[in-house]
């Protein structure tokens, strides 16, 4: 099976600007498109803005809202698979979520963030109830989480035991927690033997300032490509080759004790 080429576009776009930041993403997808990316992922709350505000229930829109819309025209068009963070609308509820889009522009999967992080997302968003949300990519399982998520192992080794093969973590991890990007998520890639795409916001936001350092981890634990702390596009290859031979080489899921464990629930 074929390495799946992975797009990570660090950036931050424009808050509260949806138009201006839906050209920055199809400027990446077509920049992601002519390196031979079949997949590109954007930040958290990519669509809107992260630092918006009570602005938050004006921009929500449904998962099938017109900015889902003009996503699936965007990857449809360059012949990508798009990952994107939105603030959902559901109902009363917002959600702080995330949607795959197809190179087909068929919506794959759509995953709202189950640990809100700090007094901002407590008070605009519901907290998803759903922990493992997949989808198949050029027979790659993807997995999907956001941000503050990855740092609880639980969620992770959920998604390992399901059977994940590369995790998509759009992010807005904020100084002075940059030891997340350069050290924690290498090591969820590793302990939980699967591929980590974290991608991050970057820049001062608001009241936030955004760390950059986005990167696809390996199960070795190894960065395959880090952006530095400007807006970047970095690239790199998700090998199911390496991963199964990882996986038959790295004994933590076939030695676990379940029944020892009871007491983390």
């Amino acid at each position: 099976m074929p390495s799946l080429r992975t797009a990570l576009l660090q950036s931050s776009g424009r808050p509260g600007a949806v138009a201006e930041n839906l050209k920055a993403l199809d400027e990446a997808a077509a920049r992601a498109a002519d390196a031979g990316a079949r997949l590109l992922v954007a930040p958290e709350l990519f669509l809107t803005g992260y630092a918006i505000g009570d602005a938050v229930p004006e921009l929500a829109e449904p998962a099938d809202g017109p900015g889902s819309a003009a996503i699936a025209e965007i990857a449809s068009r360059h012949g990508l698979a798009v990952l994107y963070g939105y603030p959902e609308r559901d109902g009363e509820r917002i959600f702080n979520a995330s949607q795959l889009i197809g190179a087909d522009g068929v919506r794959l999967a759509n995953y709202r963030k189950t640990h809100l992080f700090g007094c901002f997302e407590q008070e605009w968003f519901t907290p998803g109830e759903q922990t493992v949300v997949q989808a198949e990519l050029d027979g790659i399982r993807i997995g999907l989480l956001i941000c503050y998520d990855v740092e609880f192992p639980e969620n992770v080794r959920a998604h390992a035991l399901a059977g994940t093969d590369l995790l998509l973590v759009p992010t807005a991890q904020m100084h002075p927690f940059q030891f997340v990007a350069e050290s924690v998520v290498p090591v969820r890639a590793f302990e939980s033997q699967m591929y980590v795409a974290y991608v991050n916001r970057t820049g001062p936001e608001g009241e936030f300032e955004f760390v950059g350092l986005s990167c696809l981890a390996g199960p070795d634990g190894v960065v395959r490509t880090r952006a530095g702390r400007g807006e970047e596009l970095v690239i790199g290859e998700v090998d199911p080759e390496f991963l199964a031979a990882s996986r038959a080489a790295n004994p933590y899921l076939a030695d676990r004790r379940p029944g020892l464990y009871g007491s983390l629930a």
